[in-house]
Order: structure tokens, then sequence, then C-alpha cells
């Protein structure tokens, strides 16, 4: 066992947990006291920092600069850790919500916790919920004045990205604000998939410039779906971005593709 493995284990996990029980309980009791879920935001941030910082890993920011504190947009990542999550909350500030699998929200306390700090549930296989997810998405946006987080992967990737979903083009198309490509680079190697050791190093996370969508029609959207899977990929160290006209070839409101 690596010298650091050791104070992983002996340190590094029971301090994480203890934070994360500590600060996660904090969150929960003020979201009977603010039913925004903007204190507990402002907790999950600390929290993410806290994370990062006891876990060694360094996070370095590029184009913040593209964004307003108080703007609202649909942000999207590639998705290849679990550390994507904390990497983004504890970095962009902008304070926002984000889509989780629908099994977290059955787990007690924490499923109650999701859902009162106001947190989406990923719902795939059926078209009525994913659109019905999607549109509270959109909501949230034009009636709270809060930004939503997607990986519209699907799930965490080992290799190469995956192709995208849907979903998020529709939400912004609704709520007629930006997309926001967010490329991550680093996360993997810190936390891989099927590990609970997270190891000390550099993460990148890259901010792409705003991506206008509310002069856009429906039938824009899987186009722009393409352009935006385009763009992250660049940014999260693929392949260069290739230029995507828009608009295209007219698509349902609602495809397999969805979330």
């Amino acid at each position: 066992m690596s010298p650091g493995h050791l104070r992983s284990l002996l340190f590094t996990d029971p301090l994480i947990v203890v934070l994360t029980m500590l600060m996660g309980s904090v969150s929960f009791v003020t979201t009977f006291i603010d039913s925004t879920g903007r204190q507990a935001h402002k907790i999950a941030r600390k929290w993410a920092r806290m994370l990062l910082r006891v876990s060694g890993v360094r996070v370095t920011v590029e184009g913040l600069e593209n964004i307003d504190p108080n703007g609202h947009y649909v942000f999207v990542a590639n998705h290849r850790s679990y550390m994507d999550t904390p990497v983004v909350l504890a970095s962009v500030p902008v304070e926002f919500r984000f889509f989780a699998k629908k099994d977290l929200f059955l787990i007690p306390f924490l499923g109650t916790h999701l859902k009162r700090a106001g947190h989406l549930p990923v719902v795939r296989g059926n078209a009525r919920e994913s659109l019905k997810s999607m549109t509270h998405g959109a909501h949230l946006i034009r009636e709270r004045n809060v930004s939503v987080l997607l990986f519209p992967e699907g799930g965490r990737t080992e290799g190469q990205m995956r192709e995208f979903k849907e979903g998020a083009a529709y939400i912004a198309m609704k709520a007629g604000v930006p997309l926001v490509p967010l490329g991550i680079q680093g996360t993997r190697a810190v936390l891989p998939k099927g590990s609970s050791h997270i190891r000390a190093g550099e993460v990148l996370l890259r901010i792409g410039e705003p991506i206008p969508t509310s002069s856009m029609k429906p039938q824009d959207r899987s186009q722009l779906n393409v352009r935006l899977e385009r763009v992250v990929a660049e940014l999260a160290g693929g392949a260069p971005v290739e230029s995507a006209s828009l608009p295209e070839a007219s698509h349902p409101a609602v495809s397999r593709r969805s979330l």
C-alpha cells in the first residue's frame, strides 16, 4: 500500500465522511428555513471547497470571464468522475441546481435533501416523465432565477465522450437562456470510476463562451446539441471543434435522447 493510499485511509477519507455528514446536516436544516435552496447551495459550495482542499485536489479555472455571476444559464459538462460535481460547485460562482439520477432521490435523507434543495431527478426510459423533469428545469430558471447543471452523456465515461442527449438544449431553449459548455480534465485521475480513494492531483475546468438560444426554434435543437457536444469535447481536451451551422432538420419535442 502506497503512503498516499495509507494517508487517505487513515486521515483523508474519515475527514471527508465527517465533513460530508456535518455540512449535509446543516444544509438539510436550512431547507426548512429557506425553501428557495439558496442557503443550501452556499453550504454545498463550502463543502465542495473543503472536500477538494483536504483531498489535495487543485483546480485551475479558465474562462470565468465568459459568465456573469448574476446571469442564468444551462451549464453542460462532460462526465468522467464523481469529482466533477464538487469541482463545478467549488469553481463556478453562479447559483445552480443539478440533475441527479432518480435512484438517489429514493435514498432516505439524501433523497429528501436533494428534493428540498431544489435539485432534479434524471428520468430515463419514460418520455412523459422526462419532459416533465426538463420543463421543471426550465421553470426553475425562469421563475426562481437560478441556473441548472447537466451531464448529458447519461453517465460517467472512462474513454471517449459519449453522444450527448438533447435535454440540455431543450431546457435552454424553453427557458430562453444561454448554454454554457464546460470542459473538465483530470477528475478521472483523482477519483477513477469504481474507486472510493480520492488521489491528490491537478484538475482543469474550462468555461466556454455562452451559446445564445433565445432566438432559436424547436427544430434547431438537434443541430444545437451537436454543436454543444463538439465544443465541450474540445474544452475537455478532445477533438477540435468543427463549425456547426444552425438551424437544420426538425425533430420532435421529446426523443429517446431527451436526457
